[in-house]
Parts: structure tokens; C-alpha cells; sequence
């Protein structure tokens, strides 16, 4: 018999196709929700006897999975996808910085009181946590699974963009730092993903359930023919990827205390429209330049997360796939 597994915000996008993953290996799974009509959202889509959920309002209050945990004995590894988001605020200290650091922390004290039998924890950082996007990087730094944001405290509250840096450096820092101190009996890893592309885990009937990242796609795909491609660069990985580094974070031995820097590849806007004009000749989005392409994607940061790929062992999504996958769930949606 498989482990139980405890997932948190098991409504999230991410959070579903690990699910969905977890349930296909036979492992159980209870997920956390903020509310009962969200759980049944899940469960409406998931269609299985091995899922069942727990309505936890705010996740991140003091003593919030206490009686979760103690309701579900049989859990060994605790996935924590929940976190803070990027929401505009005008005090950002108290809606976005402390809330993500306070929030990990108490999670991790109510699991090390009432979770002596889970084994293994998985937290949902970001590449934000790594990166130097706060300010202008440096163009001839590589970044690594070992590089840190320089964002300070003080920097983090100069609006809600800087404050979303942040919360994901330092509310993983204060995960490091809790596992340091008081020596858990469970070993943590950390999934740090860059943009997250790819289609929804299961079959989306509606385009009000399409997330932000197909969003994103969705905005390029509504593009008319004249219209001028908004020049945008990031790096992207699938989420179908992002959810099997979570499985391998807590299934192998040597990802324990790592963290999983999870890049595909770098894109661009031009390099979107050029893949829906090769693959949807039905749109009608503008001609993309392969060189705008290529130039743009020339200033975009460099990394190397070799050993994060050779730990995981499996090759990564392709852009054009990620991009094709979504747009065909997002043609099929309503």
C-alpha cells in the first residue's frame, strides 16, 4: 500500500495535475481548500475514491492543519503548494511579506507537533527566489540551484511586485531556517518553478477556468493581424514537468534538502505568435520575426540547472508543445 499524501491548496493549477499524477501511481490523497464549495470543485473533476479534501479557511494562521493532521495519521509526506500571490496592496509588510514567512512557518510547526510520522515535505517556492529580477541582472551571471535574490527586507516594500520577490525568498529562508533549528523528523525539498505554462489537469468546459499562465497565451492568441507584439521575455517550464519534480522531490533520496530549479527553456512573445502560426494557421495573430525572436531571448538571464535535470532524470516539455497543448484546451473551452 502506498503513503497518503497531504497536499494543500489542492484547487490550484499546479496542484491539480500533482494530484492527478499521485492518484495514477496509486497513492492517496487529501487536499486542502479554503472552502467546501471548492472541494467539491475538485472532486467533481477528479472522480476518484483516494481523494478526499479538508476545508482549512486560511492555511497559513497559527494552528490552521493542527486537526488535519490529527484527523490523518496515515499521511508521510506533506506537498505545500499554497502560498502567497502577487495582489496589489498598499501595505505590503503585512498583506504579503509577513503573511507568506509567518504562514510557512506556522504550517511547518503544526506538522513537526502533530506530523511525527510524515517523512518527507515538498514546498512551492520560485524562480523569484533565486533570480536577481528586482533589479537589472547581471547579464554575464549564471544562475544556479545555489543562487539566492539579493532582494533585501527593506527593498521587498517598495510595492506589491517587489513585495510578491520577497515573500518567496524569504518565506523560503524561513523554511531552511526552521528545518536548521529544530531538526524536524521530516527531510524538506523545495520546487522552484519559472513561469509555469501548459494546459489545465483536467478537461475545461469554460474559459473562466483557465488560470493566468494560459491567460497569457490566450492574450497573444486574441492578437489581430496588424496589431504590434508586445515585447515580453521570461523563462517558462510545463507544469506537467512542475508536477512530477514534486513526486521525485519526496520519491527519491537524493532530493532530499534540495532545491529543484525548474527551467525548460527561455521565450518571448515573437516566439509565441511564430509557434501558433505554425501549428493553428486558422488564427489570426501577427506574422512573429524569428530574429525579434532571437534577440530578445539574447538578453534574457542565463542559468544552468544541470544538476536539478540530471537529479530529476526526465527531459523537459518543449515550449512548442506547452504552448500547443494549451492552445488547443483553450480553443475547446466555451
Amino acid at each position: 500500500m502506498r503513503s497518503s499524501i497531504l497536499i494543500s491548496g489542492a484547487n490550484g493549477f499546479i496542484a491539480q495535475h500533482i494530484i492527478k499524477l499521485l492518484l495514477d501511481k496509486g497513492y492517496s490523497v487529501i487536499g486542502t481548500v479554503r472552502s467546501e464549495a471548492k472541494g467539491e470543485q475538485v472532486k467533481e473533476v477528479i472522480h476518484s475514491d483516494n481523494f478526499s479534501y479538508e476545508v482549512v479557511p486560511h492555511i497559513g494562521a497559527e494552528g490552521a492543519l493542527d486537526e488535519v493532521l490529527k484527523r490523518h495519521p496515515e499521511v508521510t509526506v506533506f506537498l505545500h503548494t499554497k502560498s502567497s500571490a502577487s495582489v496589489p496592496t498598499d501595505d505590503v509588510e503585512n498583506n504579503l511579506l509577513l503573511p507568506a514567512v509567518n504562514g510557512t512557518k506556522n504550517v511547518l510547526q503544526s506538522v513537526l507537533t502533530h506530523g511525527p510520522q510524515i517523512k518527507r515535505m515538498v514546498l512551492t517556492s520560485s524562480v523569484v527566489a533565486v533570480f536577481n529580477w528586482f533589479k537589472k541582472f547581471d547579464p554575464n551571471k549564471t544562475y544556479t540551484e545555489d543562487d539566492w535574490s539579493p532582494i533585501t527586507w527593506e527593498e521587498s516594500l517598495k510595492d506589491s511586485e517587489a513585495g510578491y520577490f520577497g515573500s518567496k525568498k524569504f518565506s523560503e529562508i524561513a523554511a531552511w531556517d526552521f528545518v536548521k533549528e529544530k531538526n524536524p523528523s521530516f527531510k524538506l525539498s523545495t520546487v522552484n518553478p519559472a513561469f509555469v505554462l501548459g494546459p489545465q489537469a483536467f478537461e475545461v468546459t469554460k474559459k473562466s477556468q483557465l488560470n493566468y499562465s494560459a491567460e497569457l497565451i490566450n492574450q497573444v492568441i486574441k492578437l489581430g493581424s496588424s496589431d504590434k507584439i508586445p515585447e515580453f521575455t521570461g523563462l517558462f517550464v510545463d507544469v506537467r514537468d512542475v508536477a512530477k519534480a514534486h513526486i521525485a522531490a519526496f520519491e527519491k533520496e537524493e532530493a532530499a534538502n534540495k532545491r529543484l530549479l525548474l527551467v525548460s527553456d527561455r521565450f518571448t512573445n515573437e516566439g509565441l505568435v511564430l509557434i501558433i502560426n505554425k501549428n493553428f494557421p486558422e488564427s489570426t495573430v501577427p506574422n512573429g520575426s524569428y530574429e525579434k525572436d532571437q534577440e530578445q531571448l539574447s538578453r534574457a538571464l542565463k542559468y544552468d540547472n544541470s544538476k536539478t535535470k540530471k537529479l530529476l532524470g526526465f527531459e523537459f516539455i518543449s515550449l512548442e508543445k506547452s504552448v500547443f497543448d494549451t492552445i488547443q484546451q483553450i480553443y475547446s473551452a466555451k
